[in-house]
């Protein structure tokens, strides 16, 4: 019983503080270490969601959330008589954990074959510039800058991108993508679009979307500075936002118009980095986040 409710509430303080981090104001200044955060208090919050219903259904085994689990797959005779309460809990549980699993699977087969299917499109309206090496130039009029992140991982502008950027502000922009692709942030935005799969309704998963989505934007500018002029990368967004970007496809990541302002801003005055004290406590908290949902699952209180 106390460990569903340990369970319950970190479930509830991770709901809690994924609302209040919406708004925290800091995260600009660190986008990285926000990311991280957001990733802890996600998994955090399924873990331990499901953990405190699972927890209360297996308690007439005496044992914790694993092991209860493994003794009723196993077929083992619970300590004491099943009641309904634990049944109902026991049904909930698991169809939330497979739930969870089941669009997590579905969000990433479907963002593969959407993926697989551009480079076959890109195959045939796509085509090399020697102007700008390793990139494909789309045959299009409109302005667009995107990644095809993976394994063979692809960065693409069109014809009309090339037209709209200067040398210096074209440079900022696939210096931006590749930041994409070598971090990886479709695999960060993942989880969170699965989950906004899974709970629609939810205003706190859409404003937790949003927030990753920015933020992994943030973060890929950030990289990019290190290569090029940061007032260029602001002027590159400046043009897309006027000449209305076109939209990225799915499974893709790249230039659009959003946030372009916040981006701009803080690409021309940089706010300060956070304290070193600030950032070990965050990761402290991050540690602390990812570890004690599963130590909870495996104890018994």
């Amino acid at each position: 019983m106390i460990t569903a409710a340990v369970l319950a509430a970190l479930a509830t303080a991770c709901a809690l503080g994924s609302w209040r981090f919406t708004t925290a104001h800091w995260t600009s200044r660190a986008p990285r270490l926000a990311i991280i955060l957001w990733q802890s208090l996600g998994v955090s919050w399924g873990l331990a969601t499901t953990g405190a219903m699972l927890a209360y259904a297996v308690q007439p085994y005496g044992t914790g959330v694993l092991h209860g689990l493994i003794a009723f797959a196993g077929g083992e005779a619970p300590a004491r008589a099943w009641d309904p309460l634990h049944v109902l809990a026991l049904i909930a549980g698991l169809t939330a954990l497979a739930v969870l699993v089941a669009v997590l699977l579905t969000a990433g087969v479907q963002t593969l074959r959407a993926r697989r299917r551009h480079r076959m499109l890109l195959r045939l309206i796509a085509h090399d510039d020697p102007g700008v090496p390793g990139v494909r130039v789309l045959a299009h009029p409109g302005a667009a800058a995107y990644c095809v992140p993976g394994l063979r991982s692809q960065v693409v502008v069109s014809e009309g991108a090339l037209k709209l950027l200067s040398e210096g502000e074209l440079k900022a922009v696939l210096a931006h993508e590749a930041a994409h692709v070598r971090e990886r942030h479709d695999l960060v935005l993942l989880p969170f679009a699965a989950l906004r799969r899974a709970l629609p309704w939810s205003k706190v998963v859409a404003d937790a979307q949003a927030q990753v989505e920015l933020l992994i934007e943030m973060a890929a500018d950030d990289r990019a500075r290190r290569y090029c002029s940061p007032r260029r990368l602001a002027t590159a967004l400046l043009r897309f936002g006027t000449a209305g970007a076109m939209p990225t496809p799915h499974g893709t990541l790249g230039v659009h118009a959003q946030h372009v302002m916040a981006r701009v801003e803080r690409l021309v005055q940089p706010l300060p980095e956070l304290a070193a004290s600030t950032r070990y406590g965050f990761i402290a908290l991050s540690v602390t986040l990812v570890t004690a949902a599963p130590f909870l699952w495996v104890i018994q209180l």
